[in-house]
């Protein structure tokens, strides 16, 4: 089987078609920079390709889409370049099993196996028999070492990885086609409907949240409106590192996150929503006003940035799209608190709320009543203390850093919920 192999800047998800063909020669020296470029593998006569792979060597990244006659997705493969050059670790995998030729490309109901490698061996392997409409059976996969590595092939090189899924028993002979004429000179961004690296989650508008005026809207609320931030006290963090972690489960590791702060007495903040609905129990308009993010405001300059705070054995080049990482909590409750006396604060967090001692002295334990703020704890020998909150349910919540252009931190943000997003540009209130 004779396959077409042409290469391009990026790829249309869209349309299907590459973004700026290039010759080999400018993807050669693409691949030589780090910078991202696309491979095409197509067949004569077929209208889909059989594979598109994208390289990114500077964000360690290597990808693969196989797609089926029909032009749908049938094969997605993620792969990492780690400490080793030669190798790549098979970080992703997603297959598809379309049930017929009429099942729309990633169909609700459509067959799948979702595979998860990690390079100290740890993985994780989930098959969906009915898609996202049925139930998941989730194992550990059984793969040798041969299974999570591949070899780091040089560039022009690479198999047709796909070739199994198209039924290839014969090593295909492979035909360098060219761009008919010469490639833009390469300014420009692509289109968002290209494909790229996969990126962890990106904040969305958290310095938005603590301006009154600002309408956001979230997937329950269709619009709603930011009202003046509430102060619900200070926290002193005299070690001059700030804690953020789940207060509620077992830490004999330390707090989940840590963030360098100048040592010092911080501002506790909430950000607050106003939204109006129709009460079916009342049979009238009510309109309330609700958190929908805490934080600790370490100084009033604005933020230039944002972005997520990782947890000690995270590597960043191992985040899939959209990965989160923040702190984890079995009973819907976070906390700030002085990282320099972490053990002391949580041992009169446990105490007060876990087991209820009446016999806690005010001045090492006190409710907070009416916020989401909960609690806080002191410790008399350091001054630090931990102040807790409530969350809206279980799991992982990111936490997110501002920071001002020369990296100071301003600010140290959780969501209790989703990551709300901005309404068009009317939504800002005169004098906001």
């Amino acid at each position: 089987m004779v396959v077409e192999v042409g290469y391009a800047q990026a790829w249309d998800l869209e349309t299907r078609v590459p973004w700026r063909p290039i010759p080999v020669e400018e993807a050669r020296e693409r691949d030589a920079a780090g910078l991202p470029y696309v491979v095409v593998y197509r067949a004569a006569g077929r209208e889909a390709p059989l594979e598109v792979r994208l390289v990114s060597w500077r964000e360690h990244y290597v990808g693969l889409w196989a797609y089926d006659a029909q032009g749908r997705r049938v094969y997605e493969l993620d792969m990492r370049l780690l400490d080793d050059p030669t190798r790549l670790l098979r970080r992703y995998a997603v297959r598809w099993h379309y049930t017929g030729t009429e099942m729309a490309e990633f169909d609700a109901a459509c067959p799948r196996i979702t595979v998860e490698l990690f390079p100290d061996g740890r993985g994780r392997q989930q098959e969906d028999a009915q898609g996202k409409r049925g139930g998941s059976f989730i194992t550990v996969p059984r793969v040798g070492d041969d299974e999570r590595w591949t070899d780091r092939p040089a560039f022009g090189e690479w198999p047709l990885l796909s070739a199994r899924s198209h039924g290839l028993t014969e090593p295909p002979v492979f035909e360098m086609t060219e761009p008919a004429a010469a490639a833009a000179d390469g300014s420009g961004l692509p289109p968002t409907t290209c494909w790229h690296p996969p990126r962890p989650v990106q904040p969305g508008p958290i310095g938005e949240l603590f301006r009154p005026g600002v309408r956001v809207t979230d997937r329950c609320h269709p619009e709603m409106t930011i009202v003046e931030p509430r102060r619900m006290g200070t926290l002193l963090v005299p070690s001059g590192l700030l804690a953020v972690s789940g207060p509620d489960i077992d830490h004999g590791d330390g707090p989940h996150i840590t963030v360098p702060v100048p040592p010092g007495t911080y501002v506790l903040d909430e950000a607050r929503a106003r939204h109006t609905y129709h009460c079916e129990w009342e049979q009238s308009e009510v309109t309330r006003t609700e958190t929908i993010a805490v934080r600790l405001l370490v100084s009033e300059a604005p933020a230039a940035s944002w972005e997520m705070a990782l947890r000690p054995d995270d590597d960043p080049r191992l985040f899939i799209k959209n990965q989160i990482s923040g702190f984890d909590t079995d009973g819907a409750t976070g906390c700030f608190a002085d990282a320099g006396a972490w053990a002391p604060l949580l041992a009169l967090f446990e105490r007060g709320l876990i087991q209820g001692d009446p016999d806690l002295d005010p001045d090492v334990y006190e409710d907070i009543s009416d916020s989401m703020y909960l609690l806080r704890t002191r410790d008399q020998d350091s001054g630090g203390e931990l102040a807790a909150f409530a969350t809206t349910g279980d799991g992982t919540y990111p936490v997110w850093v501002g920071r001002t252009e020369a990296g100071e931190v301003v600010g140290v943000v959780v969501l209790v919920e989703g990551m709300p997003e901005l309404l068009p540009e009317g939504g800002v209130t005169a004098g906001a």
